[in-house]
């Protein structure tokens, strides 16, 4: 697999290397005995997208005449690094924030960045504050039944949210597109496209640092995550050569291309048919484990055991 990042006139922006010092309080190792200064990285990925890499899950943010559609926020702890790399990108106003799931690595920072946009003002938009667009998975995640703490602040919740498979708004000049992935690393996932600019935010369905979290009590099944996986490689146009094309802002690590998601979902498809093959058997977990039906792709994934059992059960349930 490539290292680095394949873009089509990419750049590192900037290193917010000195952010306010709320956020360096707030972010600083307590759990080792040298703290370093929080960074968040900023990549422009194509002339009127970008990433933030470093707050948690990444952050993509689309810039415009109309002004900012933020995807995510990253973790709460590391709000004020984003805040300071999106007005580093533009000074203009943050409309929409969409959330890709219900994760707090990814949707923490909702109050504070929703605080600081404000959405465009209509007949049924008179709300201060950004515009949160969101499955409505999200927002029973993200909110509780009566009477008990919900565990996301009420400031922080979608004010819009959608059912369907697909959503579509016009901003900026293209038709930004949100699609819902069910039951892949969640029930809620979603995944936005922003066609002009040939640019696709995938949250955790995609992230090449890792195996996938496939959270089975929230929802979540290694064939929907293929499927999933499968659905997005049909969205995807290769550039040249098989490089480049359309950009690829996964859920955490760097930009991808299509070839890299391919091979993410080539891993997918072989693990799960070795861990069926197992279980078709009769095989126990710990005889899978055992097995290591991961081995050749750990070193480029990492560790492997939750997500194998992630696999054998959520087969099991499907027997």
């Amino acid at each position: 697999m490539r290292n680095g990042i394949l873009l089509r006139a990419a750049a590192i922006v900037a290193i917010v290397a000195q952010p306010l010092a709320a956020a360096q309080s707030q972010t600083k190792p307590t759990t080792s005995g040298t703290a370093s200064e929080p960074r968040v990285e900023v990549v422009q990925v194509t002339a009127d997208v970008y990433m933030i890499g470093g707050a948690g899950g990444n952050v993509a943010v689309n810039v415009g005449p109309q002004g900012l559609f933020v995807v995510d926020t990253g973790a709460d702890a590391a709000s004020a690094l984003v805040i300071a790399a999106i007005r580093g990108i533009s000074d203009r106003p943050i409309r929409y924030l969409a959330n890709t799931s219900a994760d707090a690595d990814h949707v923490g920072g909702n109050v504070t960045v929703r605080a600081l946009g404000q959405g465009i003002r209509t007949r049924e938009n008179q709300e201060e504050g950004a515009v949160v667009i969101a499955h409505e998975a999200v927002l029973s995640r993200m909110s509780a039944p009566t009477g008990q703490a919900p565990p996301t602040p009420t400031a922080g919740w979608p004010t819009i949210t959608f059912s369907a498979a697909q959503q579509d708004l016009a901003f900026n000049g293209q038709g930004i597109r949100l699609f819902h992935a069910p039951a892949a690393h969640t029930d809620g996932d979603t995944v936005v496209f922003f066609p002009r600019s040939d640019v696709v935010a995938t949250g955790d369905i995609f992230d090449p640092t890792r195996y996938p979290v496939i959270d089975l009590a929230r929802g979540g099944s290694i064939g929907g995550e293929i499927d999933a996986i499968n659905w997005l490689l049909d969205l995807l146009v290769p550039g040249e050569k098989e490089e480049g094309g359309t950009m690829v802002v996964p859920g955490h690590g760097r930009v991808c291309d299509e070839s890299e998601v391919m091979e993410y979902r080539d891993m997918l498809t072989i693990v799960r048919d070795r861990v069926k093959a197992m279980v078709d058997k009769g095989a126990t977990l710990e005889h899978v484990k055992a097995a290591k039906p991961t081995f050749e792709y750990d070193p480029e994934y990492g560790a492997s055991d939750a997500f194998v059992e992630a696999v054998f059960r959520g087969l099991q349930v499907r027997r």
